[in-house]
């Protein structure tokens, strides 16, 4: 059944579960400013054992390999942990039976003139995408070997699942891709023209396998651990990144909004419905939908960073005392000589309440296509208020994008001890209250 309305968490809640000596397991590498830090600082913080997995690299033929001993020791210590040095790279993209072209080959073929229109032949992308998704659970199973060794029996385990992205290497997508996102006026092109095509149904493939089966094959590649744990009175626990819009302040209401147009989020849908499958026959496995935050593989989106915005006002009205003022003075800091954090939330307000951006306020229509008027507020917006600032690489959004990491690593990490749904959204009031808690 597809969700309705969104799931809010509403109370902040404390690990009941997680002790010195329990098992995290990051499920998918850790690179750069990305969402679980938060989570994985929670789970040291606690003192847990810290192992990851590695999505290997591509050699010089595109073939994919495990990390060096060089690369494996500077992932480790970027981990604090652990690393199981099994390839695992999800997606099918760059798969094919020996000698025989790869999906992202295929795309080689797609111009600027001819990529609405040329055609893939989807009997080979089929036999590319099995061969994928083989190599996945085969790595999976080693990894899962590996694991078997590595964890006691009686510990707590929880498996933090963060695969996401899928877009394939092609020359032409960067184009397409920087008019669909960063387009405005004649610039500007239509998603749903991209999704429409042959190279948009792949990619949608692709994004299906990367971020959402990827959490099914996790699951059940576990099975064996799970039962073991759980036989001698451990438990299991898995979380995984959802983004599926959020609520936040417009006007003096919270309420549900997306950013648009966002490709990715059929699969994040399918990644809710495994959850809820998951959830449905006892595993406790909950994805979390938290606010969209500038990340490296979010920079892609101008003007992602808005909603981010309006969490300031949240901060105020959700009991705060000297930490939501310190962020306020912290964020002003930021600011050129005669603009205040008055004038930015003033911009985000009008942006928020034009005709343009109304009919996107739709939870049951998720994701929308993008529209001329409405990308054109939103990169117009979003170019202005970065004007605002002293420095192009110092926005306030950047300083709210760590504090949100922070607050919904320690929600997720306190919420998993025992999950109210499979699938939960944490909305700007309940971050907001975190931020404020931990100050």
């Amino acid at each position: 059944m597809p969700l309705t309305s969104p799931v809010s968490l509403t109370q902040i809640p404390q690990n009941t579960l997680y002790k010195k000596g329990d098992v995290f397991v990051l499920f998918g590498e850790l690179f750069g400013r990305g969402y679980v830090t938060g989570l994985l600082d929670q789970a040291k913080k606690t003192g847990m054992e810290i192992i990851g997995i590695t999505v290997g690299r591509r050699d010089e033929n595109n073939k994919l390999r495990p990390l060096t001993e060089e690369e494996l020791a500077q992932a480790e210590a970027n981990l604090g942990g652990r690393i199981i040095n099994v390839p695992a790279m999800a997606g099918f993209d760059l798969d094919s039976a020996e000698g025989e072209p790869t999906p992202t080959d295929l795309l080689g073929a797609l111009t600027l003139e001819n990529w609405e229109t040329e055609k893939l032949d989807w009997a080979h992308i089929e036999k590319c995408r099995q061969i994928g998704v083989k190599r996945f659970q085969d790595a999976v199973a080693k990894i899962m070997a590996e694991l078997e060794g590595m964890i006691a029996d009686g510990k707590n385990v929880h498996f933090a699942h963060t695969m996401a992205g899928g877009i394939p290497k092609a020359k032409v997508f960067l184009v397409i891709a920087n008019r669909i996102y960063k387009g405005r006026g004649a610039r500007h092109m239509s998603s749903q023209v991209l999704l429409e095509s042959d190279l948009g149904k792949l990619i949608l493939q692709n994004f299906d396998e990367v971020s959402a089966n990827t959490f099914r094959h996790l699951i059940e590649g576990s099975a064996a651990i799970r039962a073991r744990i759980e036989k001698s009175g451990g438990q299991v626990r898995y979380s995984a990144y959802g983004y599926h819009g959020t609520g936040i302040l417009i006007g003096d209401e919270y309420r549900w909004q997306t950013y648009t147009n966002y490709t990715q989020g059929y699969a994040k849908m399918k990644l809710e419905a495994i959850a809820e499958e998951a959830f449905a026959s006892g595993i406790k496995a909950t994805v979390f939908n938290c606010p969209e935050i500038r990340t490296n593989s979010s920079d892609v989106f101008a003007g992602i960073e808005l909603p981010l915005l309006p969490l300031l006002k949240a901060l105020k009205k959700e009991n705060g005392g000297a930490r939501a003022e310190k962020i306020w003075a912290d964020c002003q800091a930021l600011l050129v000589e005669g603009a205040t954090i008055d004038d930015v939330l003033q911009k985000i307000a009008d942006f928020q309440v034009s005709t343009v951006m109304e009919p996107f306020y739709d939870f049951n229509k998720w994701p929308m296509p993008n529209s001329q008027g409405q990308s054109d507020i939103t990169i117009g917006t979003s170019t202005e208020i970065a004007q605002m600032h002293k420095d192009a690489k110092a926005l306030i959004s950047d300083y709210l994008s760590v504090l949100v990491v922070e607050a919904t690593g320690a929600l997720i990490f306190g919420e998993v001890a025992n999950p109210s749904a499979p699938v939960l959204w944490l909305n700007h009031d309940v971050v907001a209250r975190q931020i404020n808690s931990a100050g």
